[in-house]
């Protein structure tokens, strides 16, 4: 590639990622805003709307229910996805194709569809949306599909023969599969659960229509409070919960990082 080629394409790559994060950083300069109003550029630099939200016990009622909810989503979706990948690489046979696509359908399909759906069947059993329930089945399969495609990755990418080599060495197919197969699927276990996290604790469509009465995620809590307020507090909050996502993948990358590649 030219001179003049390289230029271009580092101009172009640079042009995407101030595009991509434009946005981001101009939510957290307008949280610093010092005056009543959520605008930008900041009318003077204060931390006065970070105070305001940590004494805001909606808001981090809210923070606290998408956190235990996107635990718990990204738990469930750990234990399925991870099940569904085995089958997938080893036993599918002739049913790949209808696994995969059945695995993938909550991200082939808009996601307010599927919110449309689960809500008419919970209201049809006579759930409703009253019961978490219909609220964290709506996450876990919004998470399962990137669940699924890492775990699906990091196996196909192992010889099946090595775990082969363990049954015969007298290991039990239990103990094969935890001493040989789940290490050397770690890497796809953990950013599929990253992934299951950071987009359940975000995710509106399904949180919005499924939510129960006096159970607001945080996407809907600030979707309300800017229904009828528009000061930087919003501003403040989409903060926080850029740097809670930031840094549970630091925090994830040093700890389990470091031990994914010990194996």
């Amino acid at each position: 590639m030219t001179r003049a080629g390289t230029i271009l394409a580092n101009t172009f790559l640079v042009a995407i990622y101030v595009f991509l994060l434009a946005p981001i950083l101009v939510v957290v300069l307008a949280s610093f805003n010092a005056g009543n109003f959520l605008t930008f550029p900041p009318q003077g630099l204060s931390l006065r709307w970070f105070l305001v939200f940590l004494d805001n016990e909606v808001f981090l009622r809210a923070i606290r229910f998408s956190a235990i909810l996107a635990v718990t989503a990204t738990a469930i979706s750990l234990v399925i996805g991870t099940l569904a990948a085995l089958y997938y690489v080893r036993h599918a046979g002739r049913d790949r194709d209808i696994v995969h696509l059945g695995m993938l359908l909550p991200l082939l399909l808009p996601e307010i569809l599927t919110a449309i759906a689960l809500l008419f069947f919970f209201y049809e059993i006579g759930v409703g949306t009253r019961h978490y329930l219909a609220l964290l089945t709506g996450h876990v399969l919004m998470t399962l599909p990137f669940v699924f495609l890492n775990v699906t990755t990091s196996l196909q990418g192992l010889d099946p023969t090595t775990e082969l080599a363990a049954r015969s060495l007298v290991a039990s197919r239990w103990r094969a599969f935890r001493r040989i197969t789940l290490p050397l699927a770690k890497p796809g276990i953990i950013s599929g659960g990253l992934f299951a996290f950071i987009i359940s604790f975000d995710t509106f469509g399904i949180s919005f229509m499924l939510k129960g009465t006096g159970t607001a995620p945080l996407p809907i809590q600030l979707y309300d409070y800017l229904r009828f307020n528009f000061t930087p507090e919003a501003a403040a909050v989409s903060t926080f919960s850029i740097l809670l996502s930031l840094v549970v993948i630091v925090v994830s990358d040093r700890l389990l990082g470091l031990q994914v590649k010990r194996f």
